[in-house]
């Protein structure tokens, strides 16, 4: 491989593995904000509220499988110097045709859903000012503007300091909620209490499992981790971002838990039923703890905007670079996946075209109901994105475009197959509840 060659700005080799540290910890918690939406901590409420602590242990095989896809996606992009777009174009042009269309369709509606998300708690904090079509096109247009003229070193610095406010927000009502210690131990024994399969697929699979995690590998790029030497830095990354995202779903499990089962509160499904709990929370703890809920609930919704912004525009960049060009050997594609190629495709017009489309085509369908059709690929072609990431990464790395010494192992082997067949199920399910 060509990393060989390679040295480091001291002159060092650029194979010698470099030593796990915090100081480089960066892609792991872009992906942790980008795949934590508004939408996945009300579904983790109403679990919560649902069945008290019974489903924590859901919430910690969660995170162990985002922790496996996201590692075998980064460790693709460090082994083997390609990206993971010219991974998949290897398989097939099946793979080429089903990400065209998914990535157009998927970006149209999710536009608006992210917009619309990141509008809701500015509108619940100032119920005075214009409504909520206003400022989901002034985030939206923030969010492209943001993007369009920074590159990753400063999206990274942004995102973490979003994190950090969802962090220390979700923490502290957990906290001021009281948990019942005694209850969450309790709840890590594997138990399906009676209606509760789908909630614990949902808490499985649901947080943090979007298009982002398949992202990771770009984001890793794009800090300058291009080859082998970086693998325990990455993997290092990978844990604390999903040790953080596994945090995040026990605090909203204990706020659902302890405000809302004991006193058998609903919330609405979707993103607004984290206004309603910003409702519950001022009339149990006052305006203040409320509003600064509300202030989370922005940061979380507003990191995933412009996670998807940044990340999902370097995969449809990725796509088309691939399009164009003939099908690239192993030396010709590390060309195309290291920091330089990542900062080339952030000034690409096909990068700033998917910005565009993911900003200003979604606005219309806020002022329009979603039509019908479009609401069926959607939910399709998204319930079907994970169990195809899954089940490529298993083909990938399990093949000789892999080099032998980074190929699966039986535990990642077992990791990535259960994860396959998990997201197989909620995708069957997914397309069952779809409006035919």
């Amino acid at each position: 491989m060509a990393e060989t060659s390679a040295t480091t700005e001291t002159g060092e080799p650029a194979s010698r593995p470099r030593k796990s540290s915090w100081k480089y910890i960066g892609p792991g918690i872009v992906v942790a904000a980008t795949g934590v939406g508004a939408g996945d901590l009300v579904a983790t409420l109403i679990a919560g509220s649902k069945f008290g602590y019974t489903l924590m242990w859901a919430a910690v095989i969660g995170c162990v499988v985002k922790i496996s896809l996201a590692e075998a996606a980064g460790r693709w992009h460090l082994a083997t110097g390609r990206t993971l777009f010219d991974g998949w174009r290897s398989l097939g042009p099946w793979t080429t045709v089903y990400f065209a269309i998914y990535v157009v369709v998927w970006g149209f509606i999710y536009g608006a859903t992210a917009m619309s998300s990141s509008a809701l708690p500015i509108v619940a904090l100032f119920p005075d000012g214009p409504g909520l079509k206003f400022w989901a096109i002034v985030t939206g247009l923030i969010g492209l503007v943001f993007v369009w003229f920074n590159r990753y070193a400063v999206f990274e610095k942004v995102m973490t300091v979003l994190i950090g406010i969802m962090f220390v927000v979700v923490v502290y009502v957990a906290i001021r909620v009281v948990p019942d210690v005694g209850a969450s131990f309790a709840g890590l024994l594997p138990v399906l209490p009676d209606g509760s399969l789908l909630y614990t697929l949902g808490l499985i699979g649901g947080v943090g499992g979007t298009i982002t995690m398949a992202a990771y590998g770009y984001w890793v790029n794009a800090k300058g981790w291009s080859n082998s030497s970086w693998m325990k830095v990455m993997r290092l990354d990978n844990r604390v971002a999903y040790i953080t995202t596994g945090l995040f779903v026990v605090a909203m499990l204990i706020v659902g838990a302890e405000l809302l089962h004991a006193s058998q509160i609903a919330l609405t499904s979707g993103d607004r039923g984290l206004v309603d709990l910003g409702k519950v929370l001022e009339d149990r703890f006052g305006a203040g703890t409320a509003k600064l809920f509300l202030v989370g609930f922005f940061a979380t919704s507003f990191s995933s905007l412009i996670g998807v912004w940044h990340g999902v525009s370097l995969m449809f960049a990725d796509f088309v670079e691939r399009f164009r060009a003939p099908a690239a050997g192993a030396q010709q594609a590390e060309e195309h996946a290291g920091p330089a190629a990542t900062e080339r495709q952030q000034r690409s017009l096909p990068f700033r075209a998917y910005l565009l489309w993911l900003t200003f085509p979604p606005m219309t369908l806020l002022w329009l109901d979603e039509p019908f059709g479009l609401v069926i690929a959607y939910g399709v072609l998204g319930a079907f994105f994970m169990p195809f990431l899954a089940l490529t990464l298993i083909w990938l790395l399990n093949s000789s475009r892999t080099p032998g010494e980074w190929r699966n192992g039986w535990v990642s082997n077992g990791m990535l197959a259960l994860s396959g067949l998990l997201f197989v199920v909620l995708c069957v399910q997914q397309v069952r509840d779809l409006p035919w």
